[in-house]
């Protein structure tokens, strides 16, 4: 058995009954804090364990003098060599319940011996199985209580009394043991139960304690994700005009003042991005996070809009019956598609015409394809000198992005010469309404 078994400082609330209530505490305050292996284990009383054996031991001795009283008031009363044995080893065996913590089996089967012969050891053998049938296993138990029996048949043989007839002394016997082992067993499964609720309630609220910690961390996962996306898009803006400005540096004053502009407001924009995703990451311990209004399929036109306003050559095919049904995730899904990929141009394949087609119908899904080809003079798949470095994970990004939306996503080199990027998402048929 494991040392989970320990008791309890205070009763679990809601397993006793009340009027079970002192009887529990006794039992708890007659059981010592022994481990259920049988292991021998260094115990330190405290205050309150010196207390309840100093009034276990007052117990056994106060009760077997009344015991040995008793047996000397008979008519016809033993020898006083006997009653001095008797006191002698009664007094000895008091003395063993000091060890019931470290030895409780030893303990008892000691105490069964010594009591087959001294009445004044009698509590204290009750005690000691009391003890062994709280913290061992039933077939311990069972023995000694065995043991127990064949001890008080000794003693009645060897001491019989005279005023109760011999089946009676032994049925009385055998109640009381019986008596004293049910009731440590029961002690002992009140414990079990007490020990298995509070390691329930501590596993649950791990579990929960969990589940909140990976919650967490998917939403900061998510928003991460999503500033990512942002950042590459703003990012790509500021290098494209910064390379048009450093390419032409005999561009009229307006061209200029407007690309500075462009890369001002630019690089303003990606360091409040930049600053809500140090906050995302950054663990406050409250487990509040910071979110940003998403972009839904409505945003599109405006993102196409702003790459057009950066120098990029987009053209657009737009066939969405219904902007508004469709879902809010699926929406958020085409809309980073569409960024990612324009991103991509601007990095990859700045001088050609990007190609933008979405088209939507409620039940047949949603198709999402930019091509765009290989810039003048290289080979499909070859990176434009001078373009931006790419950290290779955006298109794996939006194969997770769009897996999770339930759709598929497809991209690569064309026959043609072209690099298309092509995502299929599903958008179900509303109920018709009756």
């Amino acid at each position: 058995m494991s040392t989970a078994l320990r008791p309890p400082a205070r009763p679990h609330p809601g397993v006793d009954h009340p009027s079970l209530v002192p009887a529990l505490l006794l039992a708890d305050s007659l059981s010592p804090g022994a481990d259920d292996d049988g292991e021998r284990r260094p115990v330190r009383r405290s205050v309150r364990d010196w207390l309840v054996d100093v009034a276990v031991f007052l117990v056994a001795v106060g009760l077997g003098l009344l015991l040995l009283f008793e047996s000397s008031a008979r008519p016809q009363p033993p020898s006083d060599g006997v009653l001095v044995a008797d006191l002698v080893l009664g007094l000895i065996g008091c003395l063993l319940l000091w060890g019931r913590r470290r030895r409780p089996v030893a303990v008892a089967a000691v105490l069964a011996l010594v009591g087959a012969f001294s009445a004044t050891s009698g509590v204290a053998v009750l005690i000691a199985l009391f003890t062994v049938a709280v913290h061992r296993t039933w077939r311990t138990v069972l023995v000694l209580g065995a043991v127990n029996l064949v001890a008080f048949v000794v003693y009645d043989q060897l001491r019989p009394d005279p005023d109760l007839p011999r089946l009676l002394t032994l049925a009385l016997g055998a109640v009381l043991t019986a008596a004293v082992v049910a009731w440590g067993m029961f002690v002992r499964a009140r414990r079990q139960l007490v020990v298995s609720l509070r390691d329930r309630a501590v596993r649950a609220e791990n579990e929960q304690r969990l589940r909140v910690d990976q919650a967490r961390q998917l939403e900061r996962t998510r928003i991460a994700r999503e500033m990512h996306d942002v950042l590459a898009h703003r990012l790509s803006l500021l290098s494209m005009h910064a390379g048009a400005l450093e390419y032409r540096p005999g561009a009229a004053p307006a061209e200029i003042a407007q690309a500075a502009g462009v890369i001002r407001a630019s690089a303003r924009g990606a360091l409040e991005d930049l600053r809500e995703v140090i906050g995302v990451l950054r663990d406050t311990g409250d487990g509040t996070l910071t979110d940003r209004p998403q972009p839904t399929l409505a945003d599109l036109t405006a993102l196409v809009e702003q790459s057009r306003t950066a120098g990029l050559r987009v053209r657009m095919e737009y066939r969405v019956p219904d902007v508004a049904a469709v879902p809010p995730v699926t929406g958020r899904t085409v809309y980073r598609v569409v960024q990612e990929a324009l991103t991509n141009v601007r990095k990859h394949a700045w001088g050609t015409v990007a190609c933008v087609r979405v088209t939507a119908e409620p039940g047949s899904g949603i198709e999402v394809e930019v091509t765009n080809p290989a810039p003048l003079g290289t080979d499909p798949g070859t990176p434009l000198p001078g373009s931006l470095p790419g950290s290779g994970t955006g298109l794996v990004g939006l194969v997770e992005r769009v897996g999770l939306a339930g759709g598929s996503l497809e991209h690569g080199w064309t026959d043609e010469g072209d690099f298309r990027l092509r995502a299929r998402l599903p958008w179900p048929q509303a109920p018709v309404p009756e």
